[in-house]
């Protein structure tokens, strides 16, 4: 599988999964790439500096996403919603490629959103049940009030589901010190792993 990580100057996160990547799978093949990356510029002094601190060699210079490199790879897995949505729009024809790399080895997830499908659809049921049998004993401001407290219920199950949704980001330690980099690099390499595991099964 020929896969792409994608941020937004390909300096900071981007060449840290890849490097971690062929680290721990030093067989894959991987490149990186930026939304907005200027030609050939070096990591970030920061990622260099994580990486060695965990023995991870890396030799970046860091490259715009073209269609070229879409072509190239088999998945583009992106740092956050907001680039998989700016390749969406730059790069229309490689959407069915383009995943966040949280989403994209996420399974829990998977059931979350079969559990709200279904709670939505129950809500909506519910809720066009109620305004059949009222609309016509009460006015339109008592009706909302009564189906706001009739559907409590629901709105709290469907919020609660909601907060369990995975936050698809992983944010930009750009500017941060040497800590912010290192908790960047604890969170990828996690992911990194069960991506590794997702690969070999």
């Amino acid at each position: 599988m020929k896969i792409l990580f994608v941020c937004t100057g390909n300096t900071c996160r981007s060449p840290m999964a890849e490097a971690i990547l062929r680290d721990r799978m030093p067989n894959a093949e991987v490149q990186s790439a930026g939304i907005f990356a200027g030609g050939k510029q070096q990591a970030n002094p920061n990622t260099i500096k994580v990486l060695e601190r965990h023995g991870i060699a890396i030799n970046h210079q860091s490259q715009a996403v073209t269609n070229q490199l879409l072509n190239w790879s088999d998945v583009v897995l992106t740092m956050t919603t907001q680039h998989k949505q700016s390749l969406i729009i730059d790069f229309p024809d490689f959407q069915e490629k383009y995943y966040t790399l949280k989403e994209f080895i996420s399974e829990a997830d998977k059931e979350v959103w079969q559990e709200l499908k279904k709670s939505y659809a129950d809500y909506e049921e519910k809720r066009s049940l109620f305004i059949q049998e009222n609309q016509m004993k009460y006015n339109h401001i008592q009706l909302n009030d009564m189906l706001g407290k009739h559907l409590v219920n629901d709105i709290e199950h469907i919020r609660r589901l909601e907060s369990n949704l995975i936050n698809y980001d992983i944010p930009d330690p750009f500017g941060g010190d040497l800590a912010i980099y290192e908790a960047t690099f604890k969170e990828m390499d996690a992911y990194i792993r069960l991506l590794i595991k997702k690969i070999d099964r």
